[in-house]
């Protein structure tokens, strides 16, 4: 059960991050200036956010105890929940993006990446939560943050969208620390 935790995580955590950081759309200095802004503190947020997902995946396999489970999975949700957390101040300390709606585009994909760092805040609060003397309750404990999971993912991303389209999608495109994978990850069907 661990196993579809790790892929579900992997899979939302990313989806907002490349919502950010996969940018299309115009020109301008002043929106180059402010892709800059972001982009230099988007990478170290995208590796801490990976390496939550990998110590995740890390202990899903092999025999792992629940107490072992537990911990690394708490551990990588306040991880992911940090990182987060930053890109919101990233995101809110470079200002009003140079584009029509600046201030609304910024408190939006502010607020949704505050959103995002609360949820995954409350994951690590539910996976504490879960009673590990108990193997079977512990993996329906996961089996229901996996869904919590799931549908996080297909919320968090509508206010960061926005910030992909036109002028300061294309600012962002031009930035290498903005580069991402092409596509997302996707979640798999439960085995």
């Amino acid at each position: 059960m661990n196993k579809k935790l790790a892929v579900t995580l992997s899979g939302c955590a990313t989806l907002a991050v490349l919502t950010l950081s996969a940018c299309g759309g115009g020109d301008g200095d002043d929106a180059d200036e402010w892709a800059r802004n972001v982009c230099e503190q988007l990478q170290p947020q995208v590796e801490r956010i990976e390496a939550a997902n990998a110590a995740i995946t890390e202990a899903s396999e092999g025999n792992r105890s629940p107490e072992e489970v537990q911990e690394a999975d708490s551990a990588a949700f306040q991880d992911v929940s940090d990182a987060y957390a930053a890109l919101a101040d990233a995101v809110d300390q470079a200002g009003d993006p140079p584009v029509d709606n600046g201030a609304e585009l910024r408190e939006n994909a502010v607020t949704a990446l505050r959103e995002l760092s609360d949820s995954y805040a409350g994951m690590k609060e539910s996976v504490d939560a879960l009673d590990t003397s108990d193997q079977r309750e512990f993996a329906e404990g996961l089996r229901d943050i996996a869904e919590q999971l799931q549908a996080l993912g297909e919320s968090g991303d509508e206010a960061l969208s926005e910030l992909r389209s036109g002028e300061l999608g294309e600012a962002m495109d031009r930035q290498d620390s903005c580069a991402g994978p092409s596509a997302t990850a996707s979640v798999p069907e439960e085995e």
